[in-house]
């Protein structure tokens, strides 16, 4: 098996800027596989971003530039380590803002030139997927709904390296859609939290959005015909008043979720296609977007009509972190050689290669 040697306990720093979060991460392998998180540090752009309405990419990536140094420093000593320790440099490679992706990847880079650390270029997606390993030692194959501000997929993690994917949005991302929805509504940004925290005073059934993609025989998804739907219904009523916000964000909501469930009932079943002995079947959320406490009942739901376990990352572990990246780092180092230095950073890097991309997706394919 190329990489490290799996009877040690390994350690790896990991590097994530793709979008709006600067992060270090130093994370152990121990030699029987289960991962230990030794520090983690996460610095938030969002009150830079906030006056705009959403993420800034040339802002985020000065950002991550100003900041990284120090939030590498910061990990490797809470860590109570030296680069001497380590077994190696992760990084986030892609797919992202690719300002950010560049200020990451090429630091990682040039500690592990300095050091004489193998380097790694880690998917940001294979980071959120494979992090259930480090958090509760689950093992491949397992279905996977990754839903954030520039994804939403379902993927059937295979093996690590390994991945299938069963669906994938045509144009927005549901973080996006819920981002879009609180700006339209001027709940401010971040837009997940607020709308979540308005729908809690709201009516749902006030208004009756549509399901997008409801029964359709794949598995992908589509949130700009609700986001429309949201815009129609907020323009017939103005002015807005609190209440008429709350029922909105109630309905959106709603809509959201229930769409979400129908695709994954439809991945529940092709992820048992793929893997017909498999006895315990797991669904794993993760992403920014698995924080959503009404996502979650749904998907609990869903789960137990169909016989699946949900599992959901705890929540500094569904947001952009660089644990997950060091973790990643050490699971690719136990199966596969250094990646060379010429490795590029990519806007675009689906986790499934094989995969036909979407028309109007872009990177969320």
């Amino acid at each position: 098996m190329a990489g490290v040697n799996n009877q040690q306990t390994h350690l790896m720093l990991g590097i994530e800027t793709s979008c709006d979060e600067t992060a270090a991460s130093v994370v152990a392998r121990k030699p029987d596989g289960s991962g230990r998180i030794v520090s983690s540090v996460v610095l938030s752009q969002t009150a830079l971003h906030a006056p705009y309405g959403g993420v800034v990419p040339e802002i985020a990536a000065r950002s991550h530039l100003a900041h990284l140094d120090r939030l590498v420093e910061q990990a490797m000593s809470e860590a109570e380590c030296s680069f001497d320790d380590l077994s190696g440099i992760a990084a986030t490679a892609g797919p992202g803002l690719i300002g950010g992706v560049l200020t990451g990847l090429m630091t990682a880079k040039a500690i592990a030139l300095a050091t004489g650390k193998p380097f790694y270029g880690i998917n940001h997606l294979e980071g959120h997927a494979l992090t259930p390993g480090l958090t509760e030692g689950l093992r491949p194959p397992y279905l996977i709904l990754l839903v954030s501000g520039g994804h939403t997929q379902l993927v059937s993690v295979d093996d690590v390296g390994h991945y299938t994917r069963l669906g994938t949005t045509i144009d927005d991302a549901l973080g996006e859609a819920f981002d879009k929805t609180a700006k339209l509504l001027g709940l401010g940004y971040p837009g997940g939290p607020a709308v979540e925290r308005a729908a809690a005073d709201g009516k749902a059934q006030r208004f009756k959005f549509p399901v997008p993609m409801k029964g359709r025989d794949d598995c992908n998804f589509s949130f700009s015909g609700l986001k429309t739907a949201v815009r129609q219904a907020a323009t017939a009523i103005q002015p807005l008043e609190a209440k008429d916000v709350a029922d909105i964000c109630a309905g959106f909501q709603l809509a959201a979720c229930e769409a979400v469930a129908d695709r994954v009932r439809q991945a529940m079943a092709g992820f048992q296609e793929l893997h017909p002995g498999v006895k315990e079947r797991v669904l794993v959320a993760s992403g920014g977007v698995a924080a959503n406490l009404a996502l979650r009942d749904s998907l609990e739901h869903t789960c137990v009509e169909a016989g699946f376990n949900l599992s959901v990352p705890p929540v500094e572990l569904c947001t952009d972190n660089a644990a997950m990246i060091a973790w990643a780092g050490l699971e690719n180092a136990a199966r596969r050689t250094p990646d060379e230095f010429t490795l590029s950073a990519r806007a675009r890097w689906p986790l499934d290669a094989d995969a036909e991309p979407q028309p109007f997706a872009g990177v969320k394919a």
